[in-house]
């Protein structure tokens, strides 16, 4: 198959798996519900290799994902409702549609933000934000698009206020509603973060990365004898650990 372009062996690579016939008894089972949460998952490996600058890795990743979308589309093709080709193409058709002042002949350029409220048409302002994106990473969007329509703090003391707001209400807050209580909280970091400039998502994955390196100095410096140490010890060599560690 030497004379087959790389994409097309990978879909006729898909053809054969999915064969009710002599394909791959898993493959064969797969619906698009099924394979979802692995093609979120294969989205953040590319994401993960790329914060580590490994190029080989980057490019075995963005594999894994280019299969997922090759694996939907055999999917819907089966079904009789669009394939790869159609995927392809309303792709370029959006990035042509969005670029009116490269691809068309709009005299300059025009909001990428503006482009796409177009295409939502009469649908309400935060219509379409996706419902699997990370908690934090929609709260930035669904406030976002919120602002775009002027419903917004005018400046950070706002959300910094509300912060303080939300701290006293789940203070307050009995059992049954604590919960909902901590989400009002987040939520309002969320929104301080937006008006501060930071990214949120970005900002808690680096703390997390952050605390996972300290604790395993922590664990390296305790020995195999790190979880029978008192708070106190522990808290001396988190201490070491964050002076020593980034």
């Amino acid at each position: 198959m030497t004379d087959v372009s790389p994409l097309d062996r990978l879909r006729s690579v898909m053809v054969r798996l999915r064969d009710p016939h002599g394909g791959c008894e898993w493959d064969r089972a797969q619906t698009w519900a099924t394979i979802a949460p692995y093609t979120i998952e294969e989205a953040y490996e590319v994401a993960d290799a790329i914060a580590r600058h490994d190029s080989d890795d980057v490019r075995d990743e963005l594999g894994d994902l280019l299969l997922q979308v090759v694996f939907h589309s055999r999917i819907a093709e089966e079904a009789g409702l669009f394939d790869f080709d159609a995927v392809a193409a309303a792709i370029a058709d959006k990035m042509e549609r969005r670029h009116p002042h490269i691809f068309g002949d709009a005299p300059a350029k025009v909001g990428w933000e503006e482009l796409k409220a177009q295409e939502r048409g009469h649908r309400h302002a935060l219509a379409g934000v996706a419902l699997a994106l990370p908690a934090l990473q929609r709260a930035d969007k669904i406030q976002r698009r919120a602002a775009r329509v002027g419903f917004d703090w005018p400046d950070a003391a706002g959300p910094r206020a509300k912060i303080d707001e939300e701290l006293a209400e789940v203070a307050a807050a009995g059992d049954d509603s604590r919960a909902d209580e901590i989400g009002d909280l987040l939520f309002s970091v969320v929104n301080w973060s937006r008006h501060l400039g930071i990214d949120p998502e970005q900002a808690l994955r680096a703390s997390t990365a952050k605390f996972e390196r300290r604790f395993a100095a922590m664990e390296q410096a305790a020995g195999p004898d790190f979880a029978g140490l008192d708070l106190d010890a522990k808290e001396t060599l988190w201490s070491e650990a964050k002076r020593s560690v980034g």
